[in-house]
């Protein structure tokens, strides 16, 4: 027999690949016909940030590094770059687990804006470095705007439709080992 808590974790794991590949082939569908200036917010970045502070057992980076990779590759953008920067801040946000557990939300809010806000900058200097053609600097700024004001709605969703939640100071494993 599969033991629950195991089959919890590979379940949200599975849950979280089929969340960003259906956001994935959503961002990929011509649902818009009219010509829009504005992008939409990157829900997949969210996404993978608020359940790496709610669950970090959830994401593992090995499932951070192939969905972002695979996704690289269907949005056409340079292979690796974005997934870089995305696995450099989840794991930022994994090393301070203890830490963001007893956050507040708008302080939590504060430190995704930050990191989300650092890789915008990051991906434009290594685009830049690279001379490869990247999309302008007010476009990348208004999509993290985005982002961050659409972070609220994909915790909310991820708390009452998918049922994660954060892990209290004191909560434990199956096997008693402190989260």
């Amino acid at each position: 027999m599969i033991d629950p808590v195991t089959l919890r974790i590979f379940g949200y794991r599975a849950l979280f690949a089929a969340v960003v590949m259906v956001l994935a082939f959503g961002r990929m569908l011509p649902l818009d016909m009219t010509a829009t200036n504005l992008p939409g917010p990157d829900l997949i970045t969210a996404l993978a940030m608020a359940w790496v502070l709610r669950r970090p057992a959830y994401v593992p980076a090995g499932l951070i590094l192939i969905v972002f990779l695979i996704c690289d590759m269907l949005f056409q953008q340079p292979p690796g770059l974005w997934t870089m920067l995305v696995l450099l801040a989840t794991e930022f946000l994994r090393a301070r687990q203890a830490l963001s557990r007893e956050l507040p939300f708008p302080l939590e809010w504060g430190l995704v804006a930050l990191l989300t806000f650092a890789m915008i900058s990051g991906h434009q200097m290594m685009l830049g470095l690279f001379a490869v053609d990247r999309p302008a600097l007010k476009l990348a700024l208004v999509q993290g705007v985005f982002t961050l004001v659409a972070y609220p709605v994909v915790v909310f969703m991820s708390r009452w439709a998918m049922g994660l939640r954060k892990a209290t100071p004191g909560e434990a494993d199956a096997l008693g080992s402190r989260l």
